[in-house]
């Protein structure tokens, strides 16, 4: 776990073809897009402790079982 998170050719080619999509964005657009992202971000993560609750049985009623 002491080794660092690194991206796969395929993603640093979607990073790099992002960077170069915000490029051409006014200041205007990219904030827009920026909030939009941060927004989905937040969604994924609360779906993501939504899931993990579920798996883990952490979202059930203990009197019921």
């Amino acid at each position: 776990m002491n080794q660092p998170i690194t991206l796969s050719l395929e993603q640093e080619f979607s990073l790099r073809t992002f960077a170069d999509q915000v490029q051409q964005m006014s200041r205007e657009q990219s904030q827009e897009f920026l909030l939009m992202l941060y927004k989905q971000m937040m969604i994924r993560e609360t779906t993501y402790q939504e899931l993990l609750k579920h798996e883990w049985k952490l979202d059930s009623d203990p009197m019921v079982e």
